[in-house]
């Protein structure tokens, strides 16, 4: 994980977010904080969404070095969390969470702009 003071000053171009956009539960934060170290792909988790899936729209995870202007930056569960602008318009007030069960588990989103999605959880229309 980034030291904090790191992330006190942003960089050019990358905005201050809050949960209203995105929230991780303690869960998802722990698998998260897990996988950045295991992986060592970057400190921040980018959380984007794709045209595609089953139902038009679906949602991208990936570790990344640093956030790319225009991103808007959301410190939750411990995790520094960047997405795009116009990601954000589809993740306003999504919760990320995260199941070990053997069954259905893994990350879960919870999109209140969701029209439908699909049984997966993978993918959304609104």
């Amino acid at each position: 994980m980034p030291d904090t003071a790191t992330l006190t000053a942003l960089p050019e171009g990358v905005r201050e977010g809050n949960e209203n956009l995105v929230q991780l539960t303690a869960a998802a934060g722990a698998k998260v904080a897990a996988l950045t170290a295991r992986e060592g792909q970057g400190e921040f988790l980018r959380v984007a969404i794709l045209g595609g899936g089953c139902n038009g729209l679906s949602y991208k995870l990936k570790f990344t070095p640093a956030p790319k202007r225009g991103d808007i930056l959301v410190r939750t569960a411990g995790v520094p969390v960047v997405v795009d602008s116009k990601s954000a318009l589809y993740l306003k007030g999504t919760r990320l969470d995260y199941s070990n069960a053997l069954v259905a588990g893994g990350f879960k989103f919870s999109n209140p702009n969701a029209k439908a999605s699909c049984s997966c959880g993978e993918s959304f229309s609104v």
